[in-house]
């Protein structure tokens, strides 16, 4: 075993590279945070496993800069075409079909490969000067007051030493962070019936549907065409409770080949190359704490779904997006260190909430097939109850938008140039906003950019009614008050 003899210094080390670490190090290296992102893997995730994109990381997507092309590469979720052996029984959505409006541009799921996502935020953090240390594992760290030392080490044996600030550990549901602290992890099953996953070349199925056989022999075929490739993802449960999935000896051409055919009851499909396959159980865990010292859980690390309804990588996606504007102010701004204490206040919250969500949904799927609402959007995902919220208006009407929520989008006019501009154009980037309604005067820091819209349309009057919001970096309202001294005083909680 090598050992580099130099200790090399970070501000903050990622482990694990999926969208989570990902999400996390775009938002560091656009604040100008010195960070490393390590995953032992050669090479990024290779399924297209999470591949349901809720508006609300479209929203998040489009603040970090990659909405244009995850866009261009992705595609809606098709309809289902339900199938009883060779006859098509008839059509079903699965979700419903929401119109853009000016509060909220993105009104549907999007569909893209988990492998492409992945590339996507990859090539983002490249061009903003990050990078991924593939084939290099954290296996041990050990924390103190200051920071975190931390070995990693690579396949030829060769370990490096970094001294980091802060650790976060986004290392998946097996996370070797969350076992090195301790941090209790107690999994229970949603489904006893274990399913194969694969990503599969299906030639003479129609790529216009999303292909289900609830009934077929041995348990539900579902195959969905995957958007930009020839290959189909492929799910396969298994009715037999007892019956144990081995990825390596029925994920081959020729076994997938038995499955369909057998499943449908069709002699024209011819199973192709296999790309990528898996095997899964669903399950539900959360971890007990989020944080410990300066060490953070995020992802699969930190809370594990069932992937009915689209949950998880979402949320995962939104841990990230909480997490980084944090450390940044207490890096960088002075801001005190109970602010990363509301990174766990706040997402385990949210994390028991999706749980309890994708859980029901789970359920609900084995009596037919419901509809996906508004409620698996996560546009009403909120922090209502955070330490970071300040509601200090009263008698609003039932509705209103209170501190806590999601900030909205609305067109409205930039009243320097004149030029029509989004809401969300204007939040867009590392700063938080005041959105000034009113009239009264403030300073803020430099780090906080105000925004009084000339509304020309009506919509953020529609969307806000009137007075001071303070728009927090991840796009929630943290304050929302009439009285324009209020914002000095709040933005000042946030940097100490």
């Amino acid at each position: 075993m090598t050992t580099i003899d130099a200790t090399t210094h970070t501000d903050v080390l990622i482990a694990g590279a999926g969208p989570t670490g990902l999400v996390l190090a775009i938002d560091l290296a656009r604040r100008g945070i010195r960070h490393r992102l390590v995953d032992s893997a050669d090479r990024g995730f290779p399924g297209s496993r999470g591949a349901g994109l809720q508006p609300r990381s479209l929203e998040v997507f489009e603040d970090l800069g990659v909405l244009g092309a995850m866009r261009a590469a992705g595609g809606p979720c098709p309809p289902l075409m339900i199938w009883d052996r060779d006859r098509q029984v008839g059509e079903w959505d699965m979700f419903d079909r929401t119109e853009p409006t000016p509060a909220v541009p993105y009104g549907e799921i999007m569909m893209l490969p988990q492998w492409r996502t992945v590339e996507i935020l990859a090539a983002r953090l490249e061009e903003l000067g990050g990078h991924v240390d593939f084939e290099t594992g954290l296996t041990g760290f050990e924390q103190d007051a200051d920071g975190v030392t931390a070995t990693l080490t690579r396949p030829d044996g060769t370990t490096e030493t970094v001294r980091a600030r802060y650790l976060v550990g986004a290392d998946g549901g097996r996370s070797a962070v969350r076992h090195a602290l301790g941090v209790g992890f107690a999994a229970e099953p949603v489904d006893e019936r274990a399913a194969l996953l694969a990503d599969v070349v299906v030639d003479g199925l129609e790529r216009t549907h999303w292909h289900v056989w609830p009934d077929a022999p041995g348990g539900r075929l579902m195959l969905r065409p995957l958007e930009g490739v020839e290959t189909f993802q492929l799910v396969a449960r298994h009715d037999d409770p007892d019956a144990r999935v081995d990825p390596e000896r029925e994920g081959t051409t020729e076994a997938l080949q038995r499955l369909i055919d057998e499943a449908t009851g069709r002699s024209d499909l011819t199973v192709g190359e296999v790309h990528w396959v898996s095997a899964f159980k669903p399950r539900m865990a959360m971890a007990e704490r989020f944080r410990e010292g300066r060490v953070f859980l995020a992802g699969d690390a930190a809370h594990v779904h069932s992937p009915a309804g689209g949950q998880g990588l979402n949320t995962s996606i939104q841990d990230g997006y909480n997490l980084g504007w944090k450390l940044e102010a207490v890096l960088r701004r002075g801001a005190p260190d109970s602010l990363l204490d509301t990174y766990a206040t706040e997402r385990m919250g949210v994390a028991a909430d999706v749980l309890g969500l994708s859980t029901r949904i789970h359920h609900e799927d084995d009596g037919g097939q419901p509809r996906r609402g508004p409620e698996t959007h996560q546009l009403h995902v909120g922090y209502p109850d955070s330490p970071l919220t300040r509601e200090l208006r009263h008698h609003l009407p039932e509705g209103a938008l209170r501190a806590g929520d999601r900030a909205p989008d609305a067109p409205c006019e930039d009243p320097a140039s004149g030029a029509r501009v989004r809401l969300f154009e204007v939040f867009q980037g590392t700063h938080a906003t005041v959105l000034a309604l009113s009239d009264g005067e403030f300073t803020v820091p430099e780090w906080v950019r105000v925004f009084r819209p000339v509304d020309v349309d009506g919509h953020v009057k529609d969307a806000y009614g009137s007075g001071y919001f303070v728009i927090r970096p991840d796009g929630y309202v943290g304050l929302a008050t009439d009285d324009a001294a209020d914002v000095a005083a709040y933005l000042a909680t946030l940097t100490g």
